[in-house]
């Protein structure tokens, strides 16, 4: 299994902007081609376990992620786990 270390860089090819392509085309990620869509088609396609992100409106958002987990299993991506950086966080270092 190939594993992705935390500083690498995940190279922009064309499968990664066909995937993010696909998610515009299919109403998952807004139309901003250095987006959202590009960084969950990094993370799906180089099946990194998390997508650490602030944006709780088309990423980190339970009610998105349903149509972010159909479209990824029909183009046959791996699935990560979209978080906020605070539920990383271990019990009780969450404290504000």
């Amino acid at each position: 299994m190939h594993q992705v270390r935390p500083e690498t860089i995940l190279p922009v090819e064309p499968a990664v902007v066909e995937i993010a392509e696909t998610y515009i085309a299919r109403h998952v990620m807004p139309a901003d081609p250095a987006g959202d869509a590009l960084h969950l088609a990094l993370a799906s396609l180089h099946r990194c376990d998390f997508l650490v992100t602030w944006n709780c409106q088309y990423l980190a958002n339970a009610n998105k992620f349903g149509h972010i987990r159909r479209v990824n299993t029909l183009l046959g991506l791996y699935v990560p786990l979209l978080v906020a950086p605070l539920e990383l966080l271990a019990e009780g270092d969450n404290e504000i």
